[in-house]
Parts: C-alpha cells; structure tokens; sequence
C-alpha cells in the first residue's frame, strides 16, 4: 500500500469516528510510527521537530524545519517550513485552523504508554491553540499490526519451528538425564539459540528456561553465572519465541511445560487444569464475539481468563496480563489482552494476532501455557499451535 492509499484509508478511518484530522508528530525518533506509516527510508535523519497533518478531509501539510526540508519531499500535500519556535506556534495555528478534535498518538491519563509517543508538553500546545486532543489509539491499530498474507506464512513457519523445538528440547533433556550427563537451565537456552540460528530464525532477548521454583518467577531467565541444574523429577518450563531471518516477518511465542519423571504431582496437576480453563475460557469467548459480529476488547479477554483463576483462589499469584499483540516484533504495537498493568480499550482487529498465556504462579512451580491466536479478515479464530492439554512427562 503507497502512501496516497494509507491516506485515503486514514480519512476514512477519521471520518467514521468523527475526528477532524490526525497530528502526526516526531522529535528524535520519539514516535516511529512515523517512520512506519509516512514510508520514511531509515537513513533518513529528522533533527527537529516535525509535524503532519492529515485532515478527515482535503489535503495533508507538512510542519518542518528548514534544515531538514528534504527530508520528506515523498509526502503529498503542502510543506510549510519553519526556522524559529514561534513560527512553528504560528504554522501550526494556521494547519489547525477549523478543526475542533485532533487525534495524536496520546493516552488519556497515561493509561496506556504504547500508545502514548507525545510529550505533554506538545500536548499543552496543541490545546492551547483552541484544539482538543484526543487518542489516536481507536484506529491506529489498522496501520501499525495488520499483517500481509506472506507475514500470516511467515508466522505459521515460526509456530511450526517452536513446536518441534520444544520437543526437541525436552529431548535433550530426556538424553542427558538417561545418560547421566549435566544438563542445566543454561546449557538448554544455549543449545535453543544455536537452533534458532541454524535454521534461520531470530528472537529477541533469550528463551525463558526455568525448574522448579525458577519457574515461579515469570520474566527468570538463566544465565551463565547463575543457571539451575535439570535432574529427574523437576518441574520444567520452556518460554521461546522467534520469527524467520527475513525482512517483514513476524513472530511465534509459545510456553510449554513439563515434568522430568513419569507423572506430575497432584498439586502440579491442579494447578496446570487451571490455567488450560483460563486459556480456554479466553479462547471461546474471543470466539463467540466474532462469530456474534461483536467487538471484543484486549482488557475483556483479560477479565474473562482472570475471573477463572480468580474464582479456584489464584488471583494473586496471576500477576501479568493474559496476553499481547505479536508483530515484527515480539511484543507488537497493537492491543493486549490487559486489564491488570492497563485497561486496554483497544478492540481485537482481524489480521492480527495475540497471545493468550495465562499463568500461576507458586513458590515451588509456575505453570504459563502460551500459544497464538489469529484472527482472519473474516473474523475466523484461529490458534495457530497444537495446544497443550496434558502436563509433558519425559518418562
């Protein structure tokens, strides 16, 4: 899609939720939606302050300084350009001019930062010229985190990948354990790594291995300093996600968990039924919505699966938000299924997909199960990874 195209479909967007325009703007790579949606080449330097301007209707202008004007000759509409900070005040009072609301990428009350990319000081100015702001958030999704079919592939690939890596890492385990050899928390992320690498795919940060009490802790993560070792009858969680080594794709991310002997205990087994029924819980309730041809928004889902957990006396040890938005980066730019750290008001898009990972979290085990969720431009729901209904047993 060229830039007159995203254009025309912002003014639409605009139109259809009664908003006069929408301010686009960037100091020192503060916003990068702009370099995503304006088609910005990432050479590209912006030393300034830059503004643009896309009304619901008529021609977009661009705000820039005169060292930079150049800098975004590809735009359309009229370039305005600017040398000292009162002309900018003054430009940006004649851009505005008529218009009444201007959507910014901005979060009431701070209540969402993913989308909150605008100082409040640029916020005061733009008021002060007689303008309300309001949130982008309520149409921003459809330009930042709706994938292509070649990223929908792209996707499918990955999942595919973490499936059989997962496997393959208990395998290891399984070996080294019959073998009587070391294995531990960090030799397994390594050997994971070097997987990933083979075969062609990246990840962000480094895969979450964790026994026992480690697997408590959510974000634990071992290192080469500090690893526990795997020996039969551990409790055992695999976090990995990564996408294929090519421009545009997008990620997977999967948990799965596991016991190192023939069967989990009565406790581990409570606690894994749990949070499946959370899972599936949240699962079926994006699934009626859009079968109903209702919206369904990130902090609804979150309330459903935390009300299971909640309801068998967790609630305290779920202490993370169900689920987030996956793009070409881990965590992407759309909306999450949370109404913990935030109460995520943005609707879930078809051409998007999410999380759902629910998890408890004990002093002595923590059991996350994850897997990905796609819905299709016709609002079919789709998990795109086997999920996991039983607790693995490597013997």
């Amino acid at each position: 899609m060229d830039i007159l195209d995203r254009i025309h479909n912002v003014q639409k967007l605009l139109k259809e939720h009664h908003i006069d325009g929408w301010l686009i703007y960037d100091f020192h790579k503060s916003n990068e939606l702009l370099y995503d949606f304006l088609c910005v080449p990432k050479h590209a330097h912006l030393t300034r302050r830059f503004f643009y301007w896309i009304p619901a209707e008529g021609q977009p202008k661009q705000l820039i300084h005169v060292l930079d004007s150049h800098v975004m000759d590809h735009l359309p509409g009229e370039k305005l350009l600017y040398m000292k900070w009162h002309s900018l005040r003054s430009d940006l009072e004649k851009i505005l001019k008529g218009a009444k609301t201007v959507a910014m990428e901005y979060s009431p009350l701070g209540m969402n930062p993913y989308i909150s990319k605008v100082d409040a000081g640029t916020v005061e100015l733009i008021r002060e010229l007689g303008v309300e702001v309001i949130s982008s958030g309520p149409f921003l999704q459809h330009f930042t985190c709706l994938w292509s079919p070649f990223q929908y592939q792209t996707h499918i690939e990955a999942a595919k990948f973490l499936e059989k890596l997962i496997q393959d890492g208990l395998l290891q385990i399984k070996m080294a354990l019959e073998e009587g050899r070391h294995i531990d928390e960090y030799c397994l992320q390594q050997w994971i790594l070097r997987q990933m690498e083979k075969n062609k795919f990246v990840t962000e940060g480094e895969p979450i291995v964790a026994v026992n009490g480690n697997s408590g802790s959510p974000h634990y993560c071992p290192t080469k300093e500090s690893s526990s070792p795997i020996r039969k009858g551990d409790f055992i969680l695999l976090d990995v996600w990564c996408k294929k080594d090519v421009g545009g794709a997008v990620f997977a991310d999967l948990t799965h968990v596991a016991v190192a002997s023939q069967k989990p205990s009565p406790l581990q087994k409570e606690i894994f039924s749990i949070v499946r029924e959370a899972q599936e819980a949240a699962t079926e309730f994006v699934k009626m919505r859009f079968a109903n041809n209702q919206v369904v928004k990130g902090f609804e889902v979150d309330e459903v699966c935390r009300r299971v957990i909640q309801e068998k006396g967790y609630g305290e040890q779920f202490i993370h938000r169900t689920g987030h938005n996956l793009h070409i980066h881990n965590h992407g730019p759309g909306a999450s299924l949370d109404s913990l750290e935030i109460l995520d008001e943005r609707p879930l898009l078809p051409r998007t997909c999410f999380t759902i990972e629910p998890g408890i979290y004990l002093k002595e085990f923590g059991v996350r199960l994850e897997y990905d969720v796609y819905i299709s431009e016709k609002g079919e729901i789709e998990i795109t990874s086997q999920p996991q209904e039983k607790i693995q047993c490597l013997f």
